[in-house]
């Protein structure tokens, strides 16, 4: 497992695979599905393409893509302790300084 600091983000965001998803996961009680993977995979590419943390809006609107209107719904179902502190934790991100909702 990749150093992790005091909270649980992955200190180096280039260290995250998949299998450390699934660790972070197991840890926050979250067994990753199909909506999970879709919404982390959105959120390294978008990490990979601005080395920024996507803000919850632009993970929910890609899903409205698939899922329509329901997407925020669908998003804080997933991740039911909230976007920083869950779905940002599994996708590999440092920990937001500051953040949107969504």
């Amino acid at each position: 497992m990749p150093v992790l600091d005091a909270d649980g983000y992955l200190v180096d965001p280039s260290q995250w695979s998949e299998n450390v998803a699934v660790a972070l996961a197991r840890k926050e009680g979250i067994e990753l599905g199909p909506d999970h993977w879709d919404a982390i995979r959105f959120m390294r590419g978008y990490w990979e393409e601005h080395q920024i943390t996507a803000d919850a809006r632009f993970v929910i609107w890609h899903l409205m893509e698939r899922l329509g209107p329901g997407a925020r719904n669908r998003l804080f179902e997933l991740f039911p302790y909230g976007y920083p502190g869950q779905a940002c934790k599994i996708a590999g991100m440092k920990r937001p300084r500051a953040w949107s909702t969504g």
